[in-house]
């Protein structure tokens, strides 16, 4: 991608965007710790610093990216801002994204929100997206500026891990031929509940990079559902300590205590202590039927859409996708 932007602080320019790669995820956890780290210094929390990725959820997330991995330079070719930008058949989001403290309020966020959105609209995206914190009015406000209009709560919420005597379908246990046909049942299933939406790069990603798994319902050849989850550690030298579960799709929400009760057992068997979902505000059932389950809530992301870019529920099926890594 050809550097295009610069925008001027003084006589010092910043170009981009560039797309981002592995040799990169140093300088990217120094802009994102100092970001984020200022971000909730300004929300009143100054107590909290906040830690850099590990270089697997780095790679993981350049590489579901693609070309969308785009970062910013300043003229000394040092990276000052970022956008991830992904896209999973027609549903399109940006995250982690933020620009270097001293950079801020210089029109920088602006040009790589829509940076971001010129990516997803060239690429056809039916949906784009991206969360925030919903007690962050300064984000909340510079997003609506950019098009963006609030949506439902991104609820977190654990369950401590179990065990169970189910054995679970798992797609590290395939052979290579069986993996292939699974993604691609995986995809046919989620075409036929979300048409358009396609996870078979957030399948194969998370398989070969080793930081997690996807676990089917049914069998292999022809599953009911499915969820890809993460149980490397996001924190760079922490140990593991929770199964994230980035995506979920079922032929039917009556399929989700089975699903929840095979993910606690998933996270027993990684030896993690529980297992966090993140359940988007429009399904008020599930959210009921979790609660039943035992699960506490942990946090909360304000979901927001670009107008006549928003997200629909299926009309029957079960579909969470988490616009964060």
């Amino acid at each position: 991608m050809t550097a295009t932007t610069r925008v001027w602080r003084g006589a010092r320019p910043l170009e981009g965007p560039f797309v981002a790669t592995r040799e990169d995820i140093g300088p990217l956890n120094e802009v994102f710790t100092e970001a984020f780290t200022e971000r909730y210094r300004r929300d009143g929390m100054t107590g909290v610093r906040v830690p850099a990725l590990s270089g697997s959820i780095w790679r993981y997330a350049i590489e579901d990216a693609g070309e969308g991995a785009l970062c910013w330079r300043d003229e000394r070719g040092t990276i000052v801002a970022f956008n991830m930008v992904h896209r999973s058949g027609t549903e399109g989001w940006m995250g982690p994204l933020c620009v270097r403290p001293d950079l801020q309020g210089m029109g920088a966020g602006k040009i790589i929100v829509q940076a971001g959105l010129s990516c997803l609209r060239r690429q056809g995206a039916t949906v784009i997206g991206l969360e925030t914190m919903p007690r962050t009015m300064d984000n909340i406000g510079f997003y609506s500026l950019q098009g963006f209009v609030p949506g439902h709560l991104t609820v977190t919420l654990t369950l401590e891990a179990t065990q169970t005597d189910h054995v679970p379908v798992l797609l590290s246990r395939l052979s290579g031929r069986e993996k292939e046909q699974a993604i691609e049942q995986c995809r046919l299933l989620t075409d036929r509940v979300m048409p358009g939406y396609d996870f078979s790069r957030e399948l194969e990603l998370t398989d070969r990079l080793l930081v997690g798994d996807t676990v089917l319902l049914g069998s292999a050849q022809a599953p009911t559902g499915f969820a890809v989850y993460h149980t490397a550690p996001l924190v760079e030298g922490r140990a593991r300590d929770e199964l994230r579960v980035l995506k979920v799709v079922l032929e039917s929400q009556a399929e989700l205590p089975r699903l929840i009760g095979t993910l606690s057992d998933l996270a027993r068997r990684a030896g993690t202590r529980r297992l966090a979902i993140r359940l988007q505000g429009e399904y008020p059932e599930a959210y009921r039927t979790l609660i039943g389950l035992g699960a506490r809530v942990r946090w909360t992301d304000l979901r927001m859409s670009v107008h006549g870019w928003q997200e629909r529920t299926p009309a029957t099926g079960f579909v969470l996708s988490n616009w964060e890594i």
